[in-house]
């Protein structure tokens, strides 16, 4: 079992596609959970240059997001990868849209009564 480092809630997600470019082409990949701060995409071609910053549209649920990332890990499955990266300049519409989908800590002090 690997322990998770996490500061951030992941989410898994559905149906959520990005568009990616890494300065020498264009390509599209899924993305497979996502979080404030980072995202997960999967069924990205081989020769994407994940050692350096990519530049991302986010697209699902009906609304798109644009950011710059950089990758934090890849891992090569045959003649595609899959990618995790960290979000540099997250639109505050992306915020608004991942605290919406948190889980809420669970309440320690319970419901208190006045």
């Amino acid at each position: 079992m690997r322990m998770e480092k996490r500061r951030h809630q992941r989410i898994e997600i559905k149906n959520f596609w990005a568009d990616v470019s890494d300065g020498k082409g264009f390509f599209s990949g899924v993305v497979t959970n996502l979080s404030r701060f980072g995202l997960g995409m999967t069924d990205l071609p081989a020769k994407l240059d994940s050692n350096q910053r990519l530049s991302i549209v986010i697209s699902g649920h009906g609304r798109n997001f644009k950011m710059l990332v950089k990758p934090r890990w890849a891992q090569k499955e045959s003649m595609q990868k899959s990618v995790g990266v960290e979000i540099m300049n997250a639109p505050w519409g992306w915020t608004e849209f991942i605290m919406q989908m948190e889980t809420p800590p669970d309440d320690v002090l319970g419901v208190i009564t006045l």
